[in-house]
């Protein structure tokens, strides 16, 4: 959420940050409801005002013997006017709430301004692609089951227990998704500060509103029939509100956590998109990591999050690129976005599978999080980040793709095989 002083204050920024998004949210509806809520306050607090004064003079009427009748019938015809002018008041009030909540964050002076993700701006690039003596093939044609040793991807049976986007992971498939959650957080909590958190996957709607998802996204959410309970799509979201409604101490800043889950996507309005495979699935499982930083070493915690994804990459022998997101192309509650795409060879191609995001004090406004500084002064809002860290089916995609071998099977990288009991290839039948 927007702060509310500078919308009114300057609302220049806002009106350009509206635009360097493509967003078609104008200031000028928010101030034309601000104006009429502040217009209606401003009645009613005059009105009250008068109601306060006809009762006094009332009790003096009365206290002196007089008649007050009419004087009473003037006030009762007041206080129907200020219950009328506070139900108006109160829609003001919701409708400004709903401006502001429906509002994108305001991206940071080092975000390109762009249109779309043709104008993302690359970072940097680690790794070579593998170069092969045969034609690399897609994941779901080297791992699908009965073609490996063991196990596979079983997308069949999938839709037959659910339907499309799905898969049943069996054997070495199953074990290799284990593996990389094991693998991902041993690392974040061993090597890179983080504290394990195993939270709900089913949240209510003040948790979903407090990071960003409702309103604006319900459709892109799974909602429990008769519930007011929605399924997470990325740990994210229960990771974040932890401390909604609480105020931290400066000294505990940052605060990380790192978590594994099932996140759940309609995935509204992608369809005919990766309709095969594991890349975008309504169930998948990720490892998140989540910061609550200093406002002042918010962007700093950014960097740092951004080399906990990237070191991990590096490690499974991964090629990637680093990406950093346009205006246009930046998530709804994000100030500023990295990207880390991951090279696939079936695909000739870089693909999503990391998004390290700063969210300044837009999702802390949202659900309440401050920290109160070491000085004693007033309590302020912390920032928060997320970044994956990283999901598992895509990393799946990315090992099986880079690490295939003319014969069909495929190589584990050296960091995993520990995970993997020591398997170093997944062979044929």
């Amino acid at each position: 959420m927007l702060d509310l002083k500078l919308l009114q204050k300057e609302p220049e920024v806002v009106e350009k940050a509206l635009a360097d998004r493509n967003s078609d949210m104008k200031v000028a509806d928010f101030q034309a409801i601000d104006e009429r809520r502040r217009a209606l306050l401003g009645e009613v607090e005059v009105l009250k005002s008068e109601r306060n004064k006809a009762s006094a003079e009332i009790a003096k009427i009365k206290r002196e013997g007089g008649d007050a009748s009419e004087l009473m019938k003037n006030t009762g015809d007041l206080g129907d006017r200020i219950k009328k002018l506070d139900l108006e008041t109160e829609e003001a009030k919701n409708a400004l709430n709903d401006w502001m909540m429906r509002a994108p964050n305001i991206p940071h002076s080092s975000v390109p301004v762009g249109r779309s993700e043709d104008d993302n701006v690359e970072v940097s690039r680690w790794g070579e692609p593998p170069k092969f003596d045969f034609a690399p093939r897609e994941h779901w044609d080297i791992g699908a089951l009965g073609k490996l040793a063991g196990g596979g991807l079983d997308f069949e049976r999938a839709g037959k227990l659910t339907g499309s986007r799905f898969n049943v992971s069996w054997g070495w498939a199953a074990r290799l998704e284990r593996a990389l959650v094991n693998f991902f957080l041993d690392t974040q909590t061993g090597e890179h500060g983080y504290t394990e958190v195993l939270p709900p996957q089913i949240v209510n709607r003040k948790t979903m509103t407090g990071t960003g998802q409702l309103p604006k996204f319900e459709e892109d959410l799974f909602k429990l029939e008769n519930w007011e309970y929605y399924l997470i799509p990325t740990a994210e979201v229960p990771l974040t509100n932890l401390h909604a409604d609480e105020v931290l101490e400066e000294k505990d800043l940052p605060r990380a956590y790192a978590a594994q889950t099932a996140c759940f996507r309609s995935e509204a309005g992608s369809y005919g998109k990766d309709t095969r495979g594991l890349i975008r699935q309504h169930q998948f499982t990720k490892v998140e990591m989540v910061r609550f930083a200093h406002p002042e070493k918010s962007y700093d915690d950014l960097e740092l999050m951004r080399s906990h994804a990237e070191s991990l990459l590096r490690r499974l022998e991964l090629p990637y690129r680093v990406i950093t997101l346009c205006t246009g192309d930046m998530g709804f509650g994000a100030t500023k976005t990295y990207d880390l795409e991951v090279w696939l060879p079936g695909q000739n191609t870089y693909r999503e599978i990391s998004s390290c995001s700063n969210c300044g004090d837009f999702q802390a406004r949202r659900a309440n999080i401050r920290f109160r500084p070491a000085n004693g002064g007033k309590p302020e809002f912390v920032h928060t980040l997320n970044g994956s860290g990283l999901p598992i089916g895509r990393t799946m995609v990315a090992i099986i793709e880079n690490g295939q071998q003319a014969d069909g099977s495929f190589r584990i990288p050296e960091a995993l095989q520990p995970y993997m009991g020591g398997v170093k290839v997944i062979g044929l039948e």
